[in-house]
């Protein structure tokens, strides 16, 4: 059974790499806009499953896996930034408070369907202007959900994490292998002597 990943993402793609998993990129063409009054939660869980919907329906077979991420501020969903302006709106919102990232999952094979929200509660220190500036100059805060990329620059911002790491990169690792191993699914194990 091959294993679909319905994201562009290299994020996404490199978290699977380094647990043996081999795959398929198959992005998904989906409208990522949130709904009138539609809860963070319930934004990401309906994108990534959309996301590995659209992959099973029109797609080669296999067991699709799909991710979205999202920053929760205050019941706000903050995703990417539309451009270098509004990345500096988000990180000043972020300064010196505590957010949650909600990384969805979604499996689908067949009529087979796996999904679930995975919370993690990050806490920015306080960012100065200069600080802010000189992050989104670099241009990491681009295409980030929350303009920031905790594996990258912006590392130095985080004081405190509770959850998983791996989810606020774009994939919750741990949750992701369960859900693929209660479809079937197991990553390749290297042949030994």
């Amino acid at each position: 059974m091959e294993l679909l990943l319905a994201s562009a993402s290299p994020r996404r793609a490199e978290l699977l790499t380094q647990l043996g998993f081999s795959f398929r990129v198959c992005p998904a063409d989906i409208d990522e806009r949130p709904l009138a009054a539609e809860r963070p939660d319930a934004y990401v869980l309906r994108i990534a499953s959309e996301k590995a919907q659209a992959v099973a329906a029109g797609g080669p077979p296999g067991l699709v896996l799909a991710a979205d991420t999202a920053i929760d501020l205050d019941g706000c969903i903050l995703g990417k930034p539309q451009d270098r302006e509004a990345a500096a709106v988000m990180l000043r919102a972020l300064s010196g408070r505590s957010h949650r990232v909600l990384t969805a999952i979604a499996l689908c094979r067949g009529e087979l369907m796996h999904s679930e929200v995975v919370v993690t509660e990050v806490q920015f220190a306080e960012l100065s202007d200069a600080d802010i500036r000189a992050y989104v100059a670099t241009g990491e805060a681009d295409d980030k959900a929350g303009s920031y990329a905790i594996q990258g620059r912006a590392a130095q911002f985080v004081r405190r994490i509770d959850g998983s790491y791996s989810a606020v990169v774009g994939l919750p690792l741990y949750e992701t292998v369960i859900a693929l191993r209660s479809l079937g699914y197991r990553a390749a194990t290297p042949h030994t002597e």
